[in-house]
């Protein structure tokens, strides 16, 4: 289910979380099994260290800019484009400003039996 955020009102998913120096704030809107929805707000220069997801990882950039590693390839990704992280494949966040994100975790349905 949707949680953390009103229905039937139309948002501006940016403006939900706000930044907070040297911190990364987050809000999950769903989460069960199958798919994990959260808004995130890095400060400038915070990070998400290298790591693996049993699921595929879709970012939508909201607002800023930020250096996603996924294999060892350095991607720059800036609000209004999405990136992929595939399952299984370390990858890793560091927000070269500030930066927000929806973040999109699809699970199969092994992964959370």
């Amino acid at each position: 289910m949707i949680k953390n955020i009103p229905f039937s009102t139309v948002l501006a998913l940016g403006k939900e979380l706000e930044y907070s120096a040297g911190q990364v704030i987050s809000k999950t809107l769903a989460q069960n099994s199958h798919v994990s929805l959260t808004l995130f707000a890095f400060a400038e220069g915070e990070e998400i260290s290298t790591h693996l997801s049993q699921g595929d990882a879709m970012v939508t950039v909201l607002d800023g800019q930020a250096q996603i590693t996924i294999d060892d390839q350095l991607y720059m990704v800036q609000s209004g484009e999405t990136l992929v992280m595939p399952a299984g494949h370390p990858h890793a966040l560091f927000a070269s400003q500030n930066f927000k994100m929806l973040l999109t975790v699809i699970f199969p349905n092994e992964a959370h039996q």
